[in-house]
């Protein structure tokens, strides 16, 4: 599995993490990450210079890194409220103002990634999913527009606050030709784990991306979350995040869906998160995975290690 090209689509938490694990299968990793984020410090940095939101960049980045000095350097956050005011240095993570450096040295977003990976020798590539700086909006189940990522994620919102659909503006972005050239000729795309409404999606429902994916002749794997957010899946299943898939691109593309089987844990009751639940799901010509990936230090999330060996045994 070591000379495999191994693409990875997503962003936040789920895609980093990821990485973290797959990296000690290849040597060839290839991250696309959504750049709809506006919120934290991500947010007040494309809000005060203009540019891509550059948290979920930099997290990618951290996790490709071969030094964990590095890694921890780069993901440091200042002390300080992430959310304060956009010109103020508390709460920004030191990889997040080091990009909005590099990206005004090189006068480009993907030549500042390009800065940073030579400067601290970092193998693997990171690609924002789109050149243009995009938003989100999502559509809720009782049909309410909510517009930016950070009111999506956060429930800022009144209603029900279950997403039914998300949208991009503007709706076909340019993309950097690598972006689709990296997954044509990969040989393993892997989509999510991550956020489906936030993350995952706003990556997948570029239509340049969506066309590249559907055309390549990888293995294809979508990873399902170990866990339910409040105000993007609430309640859903397996077969659920399925449907979100087909209902965005109108198929489901996937060949391979990795679920975690070990429900054994305590989910604090504080996080108002509860499992996905495989529940016999079958699907003609996917092939699903189960086993126990958990985190048991934090049962919301993926081991990486688990999670990685279980995919590299079944590519």
């Amino acid at each position: 599995m070591k000379n495999k090209k191994i693409v990875c689509i997503g962003g936040g938490i789920g895609t980093s993490n990821l990485i973290k694990g797959i990296k000690e299968f290849s040597d060839n990793i290839t991250a696309i990450i959504s750049v709809a984020d506006n919120g934290g410090s991500a947010g007040r940095l494309r809000r005060l210079y203009k540019m891509h939101p550059p948290g979920d960049i930099i997290s990618c980045l951290a996790a490709l890194a071969d030094n964990e000095k590095l890694s921890e350097l780069l993901t440091y956050r200042m002390p300080g409220d992430r959310y304060g005011k956009d010109e103020v240095l508390p709460g920004h993570k030191v990889g997040n103002i080091m990009l909005a450096a590099t990206n005004q040295i090189t006068g480009n977003f993907d030549e500042g990634i390009n800065y940073l990976k030579q400067i601290f020798s970092i193998k693997g590539n990171v690609y924002p999913a789109t050149d243009d700086i995009v938003d989100l909006v999502a559509i809720t189940v009782e049909g309410q527009t909510i517009e930016g990522e950070e009111t999506i994620d956060l429930g800022e919102y009144k209603g029900q606050r279950v997403l039914s659909e998300v949208k991009i503006k503007p709706d076909n972005p340019k993309v950097n030709p690598q972006v689709i050239q990296s997954i044509l000729e990969a040989d393993v795309i892997i989509a999510g784990p991550g956020d489906l409404y936030t993350a995952v999606l706003p990556v997948l429902i570029v239509p340049q991306i969506k066309d590249a994916l559907i055309k390549s002749k990888a293995q294809k794997i979508f990873v399902i979350n170990i866990a339910n957010k409040p105000f993007e899946t609430k309640g859903y299943k397996l077969e659920n995040f399925i449907q979100a898939i087909e209902k965005h691109l109108g198929n489901f593309p996937f060949t391979k869906v990795v679920c975690n089987n070990n429900y054994s844990y305590e989910i604090p009751h504080n996080l108002h998160y509860t499992f996905v639940k495989f529940e016999n799901c079958s699907r003609d010509g996917v092939d699903f995975i189960t086993g126990d990936v958990v985190d048991m230090s934090f049962p919301i999330y993926h081991d990486k290690h688990k999670l990685a060996k279980l995919i590299a045994e079944n590519i």
